[in-house]
């Protein structure tokens, strides 16, 4: 999840989950969403439903041994290198057919099983540069620096932990499952989610050329606002565009006591960032949301000074494609009018730059979706399958589906959150941590577990025998 959804959920401590977890974690917009239908009814009844949530049980305290592992060394995106080779080693036990160093430290995982479709199933590995203040016995204390070069903890505040967990309980069922289903698995292990690149590289890489093309993918996500084993589901959309803006204000430097004879950028900037909220506010449709956000205004270095230039860093939120290109246009427009209205000349009009970090929105095929969600409804019991709003964060997983819009796709939520602290939510007596937060510790045992079962009933299904 990119950093910024940090700013999508609720925040502060969580530090009591610490007693709990100790140890003795390409083609443009999507077509639009049709109006919702019914949940269909599964196509058949998945395999040895109890047996599946048996299995995971038999297994968990090896998986949380894995968990516990994970989270105390997380590493940073582009630099997943341990992570990847212990998981791998994982796989080719598991008679996988593993390639390592797909896009840089991606893991491919494939198992042939006959014809029939090709299931593509995705964790991502990286971890964030945060300080860890959970508490937890087994908590980071990781210490790197960032490509930047500031000194920082490295902590799973995102989740990542769980999900390469329950992904590695996933191929061992489906592989100890081969007589249930027939058709192919890729099984990926993915880098740098956090900066938006991993989904890319790893398809630049020859993802969908030098490995089987699938038909279908799946991932899911941790989620800090639903209670612990909740499966949240999102038809059509369910995370947005996210891309990070910079505005480079130039003006004419000079003294405080004489702004005559400036071009004060500061003051310009403040223009820029007012006028820009008009671009949701007045601009935009109020039923296709989008969020500007101007994250940081840089400028000047003493009181008396007016400087020659500012920087403003925006995040960028929207759903479609056009959406985007119409913000993106928007900025550029509201920043040289403004400029122009100041008097500035143009030789010193602002620059614009969209970075190239740029993740694109996720969607779900809404008839897939609710195909998918409709067999965990009828797998779990009522009450842990719930339809959720979409999210402006930022989440890769859509590249996939972008890149073939052939490909059925769907990635769901699970929820962490203890019962007794969502009670306490709801109630008003506490707030709950945000993904990205220095707190955030889910109640790992029920995401893996749950994680596991539903993603190894979804495959059953996608690839049982005909």
């Amino acid at each position: 999840m990119r950093q910024s959804l940090a700013a999508v959920l609720a925040a502060v401590s969580f530090t009591s989950i610490a007693a709990a977890q100790t140890a003795p974690s390409a083609p443009t917009t999507p077509p639009a969403a049709p109006a919702a239908a019914s949940t269909p009814a599964p196509a058949a009844t998945p395999p040895a439903q109890s047996e599946i949530g048996a299995a995971v049980a038999k297994d968990m305290d090896a998986m949380m041994a894995l968990y516990r592992d994970l989270h105390a060394n997380p590493e940073l995106s582009l630099k997943e290198v341990n992570t990847a080779a212990k998981l791998a080693k994982r796989l080719k036990a598991l008679k996988y057919d593993v390639t390592e160093k797909v896009g840089g430290t991606g893991v491919v995982a494939v198992m042939k099983n006959g014809s029939g479709p090709v299931l593509l199933i995705r964790a991502d590995m990286d971890g964030l540069p945060v300080v860890e203040q959970t508490g937890l016995e087994f908590a980071s204390k990781v210490r790197t620096k960032t490509p930047e070069g500031v000194e920082t903890g490295v902590m799973h505040a995102c989740g990542h932990d769980t999900h390469m967990t329950a992904f590695i309980e996933t191929a061992k069922l489906l592989a100890a499952r081969k007589d249930d289903w027939k058709g192919t698995l890729v099984m990926i292990l993915q880098p740098a989610e956090e900066v938006g690149k991993g989904a890319r590289d790893m398809l630049e890489d020859g993802l969908y050329t030098r490995f089987p093309r699938p038909t279908h993918a799946l991932a899911f996500h941790d989620a800090a606002n639903l209670e612990a084993g909740v499966i949240g589901f999102t038809p059509g959309y369910a995370l947005a565009n996210v891309d990070s803006v910079d505005i480079d204000v130039k003006g004419v430097g000079g003294h405080g006591a004489y702004p005559q004879t400036a071009k004060d950028p500061i003051v310009l900037g403040s223009r820029i960032v007012g006028t820009l909220q008009t671009l949701v506010s007045r601009e935009q449709d109020p039923q296709d949301p989008a969020v500007v956000t101007v994250g940081s205004f840089q400028a000047g270095a003493k009181h008396n000074i007016i400087p020659d230039q500012a920087k403003l860093l925006l995040t960028v939120r929207s759903y479609s494609d056009e959406t985007r290109e119409k913000l993106i246009e928007g900025i550029k427009r509201v920043a040289r009018g403004e400029a122009i209205a100041a008097g500035v000349p143009d030789d010193k009009m602002p620059v614009v730059s969209v970075k190239d970090e740029f993740t694109p929105s996720t969607y779900n095929p809404p008839e897939f979706a609710e195909q998918m969600a409709g067999l965990l409804k009828t797998h779990f019991p009522d009450g842990r399958v719930v339809q959720t709003p979409a999210v402006m964060g930022g989440e890769d997983f859509g590249r996939f589906y972008r890149a073939d819009k052939s490909i059925k796709s769907f990635i769901f939520w699970v929820g962490g959150v203890p019962a007794e602290k969502m009670a306490a939510a709801k109630a008003g007596q506490i707030s709950l941590p945000s993904l990205h937060s220095p707190f955030w510790a889910p109640q790992a045992d029920k995401v893996i577990a749950t994680a596991s079962e539903a993603m190894t009933v979804l495959a059953l299904d996608i690839l049982k025998k005909q």
